[in-house]
């Protein structure tokens, strides 16, 4: 669903409260005079006791309350901009919100935590938000927000047609056809402002490889599929290894595909690279004679959220220092039997909605409890039932390379033991990588 198709011109509003009780209110009021199957009472309860519960505040000046609730639509978003600020609990006094994005969603709505996901990546970025902020009037802001929000690549512009390019381009379609490749795979934060593809490969799958933001089920026009993968890394193609995972796990190649990698330094906006990958080749370790690579109750998006906040976690550590944890993702009643708590348990009692790893107010949460000692159990839909615990499997029958302490041990003897998932980030090289039925895939290089 693209975002754009939820903001309604007569929901965006200028606040007048100075509390977030107060603005709720209006924004129910202009939300329930157009339908009047909604009742504004218990939904401000429930909205206000989610805040109370956990924060909605997102930083940088916007708060995300959302509720679910039975309906008639899907979803229905009302915004309202405060130029004063508003204060909330825990702020600092130059901290306020600026602006409420309140969400109510269908309790049917299946998708519902990875719209909110989308809707806080957006949100995160401070050029957009300082432009709703300071948009002369509700009908601008009305403007911005569809130019953000429906936009799936900032500022995409064709690439470049030097020279160079072209002839980059026309030897990756003829080796990609030479080589029998199932897909093209474009880097696309090779150029400065996103791509589109055109015709560049008419024979061809093209998939799109990058680290801006994408809106789930609207992938721009030309590619068959896009792959947001966060690379923070300045080796070339260090998106590979993990967009090549993350396709296989979507089901957009299969195992005994081959792929034809076309990329440039990050920013340079010239293609200069051309890789073929053999997926069997590349992967049969982490196969191990098995079809799958996913255990069968891990869902793709959720696989794909613990890797990225695994990526950040290594690259940010907590308060300038680094950081070394572990995420077991599948197989939890197994699980929950080779593992013991090490500390009292930080996620019991709260809904699952609310521990749901693909929650966007739950980055900063795994990201604390990170410095416990001890894994983080994740079932395979993404509600995350423990951290600090104890890992109690072992494993003899895999070597693992050397210099790899007991935090990757436990990774890989777990993955053995259960149909799971492990991922490991390593406090001492900051390396993330992922274990199955006991084999580790480097997903991102050692820090040097």
């Amino acid at each position: 669903m693209r975002l754009d198709k939820i903001i309604a011109r007569g929901r965006i509003v200028e606040l007048h409260s100075t509390t977030m009780k107060g603005a709720l209110e209006e924004l129910l009021a202009v939300s329930a005079a157009k339908f009047p199957d909604l009742k504004a009472e218990p939904l401000l309860k429930g909205l206000l006791a989610r805040e109370n519960t956990m924060t909605t505040y997102l930083g940088a000046g916007v708060a995300l309350p959302h509720v679910r609730l039975k309906m008639g639509r899907r979803y229905m978003l009302a915004i309202g901009r405060s130029r004063a600020g508003l204060r909330h609990d825990g702020g600092k006094e130059d901290d306020k919100i600026h602006l409420i994005l309140m969400l109510l969603a269908d309790e049917r709505a299946r998708d519902y935590l990875q719209l909110l996901a989308s809707i806080a990546r957006l949100v995160k970025e401070p050029d957009l938000v300082r432009s709703l902020v300071d948009a002369p009037t509700p009908a601008d802001l009305y403007e911005r927000l569809l130019a953000g929000f429906g936009g799936l690549l900032a500022r995409p512009v064709q690439a470049q047609q030097n020279r160079v390019n072209r002839l980059i381009l026309r030897a990756a379609d003829r080796v990609a056809r030479g080589a029998g490749c199932a897909a093209v795979m474009i880097f696309g934060d090779t150029f400065i402002s996103g791509i589109e593809p055109g015709a560049w490969f008419p024979h061809s799958k093209t998939i799109l490889v990058t680290r801006n933001l994408v809106e789930p089920g609207d992938d721009p026009k030309g590619f068959a599929e896009v792959i947001q993968v966060r690379s923070f890394s300045t080796q070339r193609m260090a998106q590979l290894r993990s967009a090549i995972l993350v396709a296989l796990t979507r089901g957009t190649i299969a195992f005994t595909d081959r792929v034809c990698c076309v990329d440039g330094m990050t920013g340079s906006n010239q293609f200069d690279t051309i890789v073929v990958v053999d997926v069997e080749r590349e992967f049969h370790a982490l196969r191990a004679g098995h079809a799958e690579l996913l255990p069968e109750d891990v869902k793709p998006e959720v696989l794909e959220r613990v890797v990225a906040v695994a990526t950040e976690l290594a690259v940010e550590g907590r308060e300038g220092r680094p950081v070394g944890c572990l995420f077991v993702v599948g197989d939890t009643a197994r699980v929950e039997k080779l593992t013991k708590p090490l500390v009292l348990n930080p996620f019991y009692g709260y809904k699952e909605e609310d521990r749901n790893i693909l929650s966007p107010f739950m980055d900063e949460t795994v990201k604390e409890f990170s410095t416990i000692d001890g894994a983080f159990i994740i079932r395979g839909d993404g509600v995350v039932e423990s951290a600090g615990s104890l890992i109690q499997a072992t494993d003899s029958s895999h070597a693992l390379p050397s210099g790899l302490g007991s935090r990757h041990a436990a990774a890989a003897a777990i993955s053995v033991a259960a149909k799971c998932i492990s991922i490991v980030v390593s406090s001492s090289t900051s390396q993330v990588a992922l274990f199955r039925r006991g084999v580790m895939l480097p997903l991102t290089e050692k820090r040097r």
